[in-house]
């Protein structure tokens, strides 16, 4: 056999058995509430090349790259256990596997793997606390964003179960029209799955999720209990109240905690998940996940406080339009932001610098910040400034970077890539919070500038998500414990 046909009959092999998985991660994600991971990238709902590319680009921290040759092995190991609800990471099952033969234990797979995930089986496993009922008070943007990815984390209906929209009644067929924009998007593509209607009931259906669309032009109106939903979060996607006062006017019957995707001000918690979600107090009723661009800076500037400590540093976004500018030159309330978004780069503030202060209390360092509004419709990046209490390398700091993607507390939050042509478009439909571009950085001495992007769009909502599965009590332990 040649080179070039041993390594077509290798690929063939690899796509055999990532086409194998594809039931198993289905099914353990059914029916019992195990979502599997590879280096915190889940593996649900993916389709064969995809989870290939994912083994080729969650690559080992000494820089093997991971093979369905090795993790399908576990897999099958994994559906055989009597699992409780559990997040497990394949690679961090093989490498801990690794490490004990490299020690002289010969262990098999099956039984190293019923060992390393003792925590969620038998009389230790969990049972899943749901379900837990989500409502969306807003539908634009964000909250249809959100909408698909809670109708994708459906999963055995044990999680969180989205019941209800809330919108003002638009002019006309106002029910067909939210469905079709949740159906189709310019940027996002196409909704994965079914989509219906129910005129008469006024529900939309998504692969099966019945969710309310109710009319109201103010929280007050609403009692949710008349639609049979009990102890929701409420997610306010429409930014009109930011302060306690105005957001408790959601605690309603029927809501138990009221979540807004834009900054909070005054005493609102601001949290970032992946690096100070853990410190909320649970019982906390009104919250915020502060913006999108906050969510982008944290989880780099906490990765490089932690390592090296930061005296300062500046904040530039070049962030892509969004829908309150004006396509024409109109009147705006706001300075620039009345010229038109598609033609013309705008100065602006960005509010996530003094936001910093709030989800890092600890960082000693004074942070500014501006931003550009270009003329893309998604996906923007952030320039990050920054004088360290330390002298260090670009590959010392690019080392710490891509071990903090992979593995941590900030594993789901913060991604890594060293390609060289990478564009702002590679990054529609990203997971992360924020994405180091390796190849962009400079280092010299004490002086460090990173580039940063994020789908402003996709990855906040995705943030948003997993902040409702915190504080809702949804959010399963990754095993194996590291």
């Amino acid at each position: 056999m040649s080179v070039i046909e041993d390594k077509f009959a290798r690929w063939k092999h690899h796509e055999e058995l990532a086409e194998a998985m594809i039931p198993i991660v289905g099914k353990l994600h059914r029916e019992k509430d195990v979502t599997i991971l590879l280096h915190s990238r889940s593996l649900v709902n993916k389709s064969v090349i995809s989870i290939l590319k994912t083994h080729r680009f969650a690559r080992m921290i000494e820089g093997e790259e991971l093979s369905v040759v090795d993790t399908f092995p576990f897999l099958e190991a994994i559906a055989t256990l009597d699992l409780g609800a559990a997040k497990i990471d394949l690679a961090l099952l093989l490498k801990a596997y690794k490490a004990e033969l490299a020690a002289g234990n010969d262990v098999s797979v099956a039984d190293f793997a019923a060992t390393a995930l003792a925590d969620a089986i038998g009389e230790n496993k969990a049972s899943a606390p749901g379900p837990q009922d989500v409502v969306l008070y807003g539908f634009g943007r964000i909250g249809r964003l959100v909408a698909r990815l809670l109708v994708e984390k459906s999963g055995s209906g044990n999680g969180l179960r989205l019941r209800a929209v809330v919108v003002r009644k638009g002019k006309g067929d106002d029910l067909k029209k939210r469905a079709s924009l949740l159906r189709r998007d310019s940027i996002h593509g196409a909704f994965n799955g079914s989509i219906t209607v129910d005129e008469e009931k006024n529900q939309i259906i998504a692969n099966g999720n019945v969710i309310q669309v109710i009319y109201s032009n103010s929280p007050a109106e609403i009692d949710y209990t008349e639609y049979g939903i009990d102890n929701a979060i409420l997610i306010d996607n429409t930014g009109i109240w930011r302060d306690r006062e105005g957001l408790s006017g959601h605690l309603r019957p029927g809501i138990a905690k009221v979540l807004l995707t834009a900054p909070g001000k005054g005493d609102v918690p601001n949290i970032v998940h992946g690096v100070n979600h853990r410190e909320v107090d649970l019982e906390e009723k009104v919250l915020s996940c502060a913006s999108c661009t906050t969510n982008a800076i944290v989880p780099p500037l906490k990765a490089m406080e932690d390592e090296f400590g930061i005296v300062r540093g500046h904040v530039e976004t070049v962030h892509s339009f969004t829908n309150d500018q004006n396509l024409l030159d109109n009147y705006h309330k706001a300075d620039r932001r009345g010229r038109s978004a598609p033609l013309n780069l705008v100065i602006t503030e960005t509010g996530a610098a003094s936001a910093v202060a709030k989800v890092l209390p600890d960082l000693d360092a004074k942070i500014t910040g501006n931003s550009i509004r270009v003329p893309t419709p998604d996906v923007s990046i952030a320039i990050l400034s920054l004088q360290l209490k330390r002298e260090t390398t670009r590959d010392e700091v690019l080392t710490h970077l891509r071990t903090a993607s992979l593995t941590g507390a900030m594993a789901r939050n913060l991604d890594y890539t060293e390609a060289t042509d990478a564009v702002s478009t590679d990054f529609v439909g990203s997971r992360a919070a924020s994405i180091i571009d390796a190849n962009a950085t400079i280092v010299d001495g004490d002086s460090a500038i990173l580039y940063v992007w994020y789908d402003n769009e996709f990855g906040y909502s995705c943030q948003v998500v997993r902040t409702v599965q915190h504080i809702s009590g949804v959010e399963y332990p990754t095993l194996p414990k590291v």
